[in-house]
């Protein structure tokens, strides 16, 4: 069973781990301490295995009533499993209850199964940011939900 909670500062050093087994440009462990103890708009979830073992993380920014989704990601060995789902899923919830009426995130657009599931999830496409990310240039697709 996973468990699903809101993520403390001392979970920084497992989700910056995630971070650089599933990014090839990956934020650094500075800018998670950075977004637990500064930005006040920085929610993140965490997904956590039986054993208390950090296996997932999804983080946003809520502005008045708009959040922008900033990073999901599951290790290598969690997916397939539904993890990432939940983990957007407790992250909606989430900002249902700060009263956000409107989501967004970007996606890399050869990322097709990570489209899928926001398509799943009820977000429609945007429009694209050319080269959005810097690690290959890549174009990412703008995805929106109305809350």
């Amino acid at each position: 069973m996973i468990n699903y909670r809101l993520m403390t500062v001392e979970d920084v050093p497992a989700v910056h781990h995630i971070e650089e087994a599933v990014f090839p440009t990956p934020w650094t462990l500075e800018s998670f301490y950075n977004e637990m103890n500064m930005n006040r708009q920085a929610h993140y979830v965490v997904a956590e295995d039986t054993q208390g073992n950090i296996i997932g993380f999804c983080g946003m920014w809520v502005v008045l009533d708009d959040s922008q989704i900033t990073n999901v990601a599951v290790l290598p060995a969690g997916r397939g499993q539904g993890i990432g789902e939940s983990l957007m899923r407790e992250s909606i919830k989430l900002a249902k209850s700060m009263d956000v009426t409107i989501m967004s995130l970007e996606v890399r657009v050869t990322n097709h199964v990570a489209q899928n599931l926001y398509r799943k999830l009820g977000f429609q496409d945007g429009g694209i940011r050319k080269g959005y990310y810097t690690d290959n240039q890549e174009d990412a697709l703008v995805m929106w939900v109305n809350l």
